[in-house]
């Protein structure tokens, strides 16, 4: 039986956009975070991060300490009472042409094979235009953080998001308003 599942941008929607940062010490989560992922969870979402990391491409940074940085995100998430069902990343450099970097919707497909989610049951947050499209590609339906991140605002038929909200917080309000009202339904 397949299950819903959230997939969270990382940088500017779980937590603080440090560009390239993979030092565990300047981790932070966006205010409101930790309780709204453990809200997800108990409505019985599966929590999935799905990020582009470029500066693997880039140079700025090797495999050892982006997997350093995700050992902490995981453990950070535990220590929190939140379990992270998978994080998912890309490592190549924008106009690369793979299929996983945002807005390409190969992550999110990515993880719903592997871990039997229905992505029209599910939800992608972030906090640009390309994580919406991403979303909305693997199917499902999409929030935008709405906090100042997207820049360049360039339409398509992908990247009109389904809610745009102030904060994480208010992301997970509105999915949690669907999830009942779809229930009623139902």
């Amino acid at each position: 039986m397949k299950r819903s599942a959230v997939f969270l941008d990382k940088d500017g929607t779980l937590v603080e956009d440090v560009p390239y940062n993979v030092d565990p010490a300047l981790l932070r989560f966006t205010p409101g975070a930790l309780p709204a992922l453990r809200r997800l969870q108990a409505l019985g979402h599966a929590l999935f991060v799905v990020t582009n990391q470029p500066g693997l491409a880039l140079g700025r940074f090797d495999h050892g300490a982006w997997q350093r940085l995700e050992a902490a995100l995981h453990r950070r998430l535990a220590n929190a009472g939140i379990r992270l069902d998978g994080l998912y990343h890309c490592p190549h450099a924008p106009g690369a042409g793979c299929g996983c970097r945002k807005p390409a919707a190969g992550l999110l497909r990515e993880a719903a094979l592997a871990h039997r989610i229905d992505l029209a049951a599910s939800w992608m947050v972030g906090d640009i235009l390309d994580d919406i499209e991403a979303g909305q590609r693997a199917g499902c339906r999409a929030i935008l953080l709405d906090v100042g991140h997207e820049t360049l605002w360039q339409p398509g038929p992908y990247r009109t998001p389904t809610f745009r909200a102030k904060d994480l917080p208010e992301a997970v309000r509105h999915i949690e308003a669907a999830l009942l009202t779809e229930q009623v339904v139902a």
